[in-house]
């Protein structure tokens, strides 16, 4: 599902023009990367947990040359799937 096919759903399912579910769903995805810039977790009960987790530097190897080097550390985002999400795509 892409992010359009989303939008289709949601003005689907709540009654709205797909221009006002493009805000809603805009509004959504921007209130969680806000959330996570500013190292807030995001929890909504029975689908998950978004947060921002950091990641220590380590060596690797560059793929094309084989030679060692240094990747920075930093941090990423992740997201921990609810209970309730869980077992919705177990009884798929």
């Amino acid at each position: 599902m892409r992010k359009q096919d989303l939008v289709k759903e949601v003005a689907n399912e709540a009654g709205l023009s797909e221009a006002q579910a493009t805000k809603a769903v805009n509004a959504f995805l921007d209130a969680i990367q806000n959330s996570l810039a500013n190292n807030d977790e995001v929890s909504i009960s029975g689908f998950g947990s978004f947060k921002v987790v950091e990641r220590a530097g380590r060596e690797g190897r560059n793929p094309r040359t084989g030679e060692p080097m240094t990747i920075a550390a930093r941090r990423s985002p992740t997201f921990k799937a609810g209970t309730q999400l869980k077992r919705v795509v177990e009884g798929s």
